[in-house]
């Protein structure tokens, strides 16, 4: 496979799921469908996004709101800041690298706090084309940083966000899915942690017609720490993939998964895969992922695969559990038993079943936001 110069040889994933890593799209066979990491996608949604073609020519807006603390810059292709961290895993993820024309870099220096978040935002102005983009996120020793991706209107589109903690450091992310629902949007996320180093990282997908997000964690040193949430609501017709991969190669690291949805109406469909490799090299790991899945009507279906891969006996912890279901008669019954009402009693019912993941939102202002929207698709 093809590898730019200096990058990392060691961010190449080695699970049997996620042994392709390269910068160069011809490395990887256009997906028919029959691929373990493609059969649930809808390849035929796509727009050509894992085809041929130039991703150029889709209408793109990209507003960036720095933390006083941030330095906000620009970087090429070449750009030795650009790939430092990440080799792209999959056709469409290297079709984006190969495309993107001018990377956001945002640096955080070493041991600076930020007082507010940065918040980047991303507006499509129609499906016609495609754009690719590109962000790399470097947070500097013991430093404290908050990032909000914040994604709206119509889009054909494919990116790639690098995400660099580093010793020490604590970083947090939010990526809200809200776009107008003819949307398609194929992303990854990879986070490479450093010594005693915390990312949460929080996924929140509520619009467009075709949503992939891939977060992905790898371990430069003992002590890392990754949580990583997800929320999201599926409507009639809308297909939500998210394919998390945990690589633990080092020792003594933590990582906790998180994942909740809903969905409602004719062929709504979500997906999630959690994906965790426990190395040789990796004792003392502590780990556990969880999903779960709301169906509140007929015609919907959620697929739910968590994976495990042990290569070391000697481990703290490792674990995971998936559940889909309806809304518990029990709780409803409770609820109308006290007087509220059917609807109402549903509604406060869901709310519960999100509330974990909203308060793990730490930003009021968007946490609230994400409330209302879950509150308009239970309207």
């Amino acid at each position: 496979m093809a590898a730019l110069p200096g990058a990392l040889e060691s961010s190449a994933p080695v699970s049997r799921l996620h042994e392709s890593a390269s910068y160069d799209p011809a490395d990887f066979p256009v997906p028919t469908g029959r691929e373990e990491e493609w059969r649930f996608t809808p390849l035929r949604r796509l727009r050509g996004l894992h085809a041929g073609g130039a991703l150029a020519g889709g209408a793109w807006h990209e507003e960036v709101t720095a933390a006083p603390e941030v330095k906000l810059d620009r970087a090429e292709r070449g750009d030795p800041r650009v790939g430092a961290v990440y080799v792209p895993s999959d056709r469409v993820s290297a079709r984006a690298f190969a495309s993107f024309t001018e990377a956001t870099v945002l640096t955080v220096p070493a041991e600076a706090v930020t007082s507010a978040p940065t918040v980047v935002t991303g507006y499509g102005g129609g499906t016609e084309g495609a754009s690719a983009g590109h962000l790399v996120v470097d947070v500097g020793p013991m430093a404290r940083a908050t990032l909000i991706l914040d994604h709206r209107g119509s889009a054909t589109r494919a990116d790639n966000v690098e995400l660099s903690v580093a010793d020490g450091a604590k970083l947090a992310v939010v990526s809200l899915q809200d776009w107008a629902d003819d949307t398609v949007h194929l992303s990854h996320h990879h986070t490479r942690l450093g010594r005693d180093a915390a990312i949460s990282h929080t996924v929140v997908t509520l619009g467009g017609d075709v949503v992939r997000i891939v977060p992905s964690v790898s371990y430069a040193g003992r002590g890392g720490d990754a949580e990583l949430n997800g929320l999201y609501f599926a409507d009639a017709g809308q297909h939500m993939e998210h394919r998390l991969f945990v690589d633990h190669t080092v020792p003594d690291c933590r990582s906790r998964v998180l994942y909740k949805g809903a969905l409602q109406g004719e062929r709504a469909h979500s997906v999630w895969i959690g994906d965790v490799l426990i190395g040789a090299d990796a004792t003392g790991t502590d780990t556990y992922e969880y999903n779960r899945n709301l169906v509140l009507t007929d015609g919907a279906r959620a697929d739910s695969v968590p994976n495990l891969e042990i290569l070391t006996g000697e481990v703290a912890g490792a674990g995971h559990a998936s559940a889909t279901g309806r809304l518990e008669d029990t709780h409803l019954f409770y609820l109308m038993a006290r007087g509220i009402p059917y609807a109402e009693a549903r509604r406060l019912v869901i709310r519960g079943f999100f509330g974990e993941l909203l308060d793990r939102i730490r930003v009021p202002e968007l946490r609230d936001r994400v409330a209302a929207a879950v509150e308009a698709e239970l309207g």
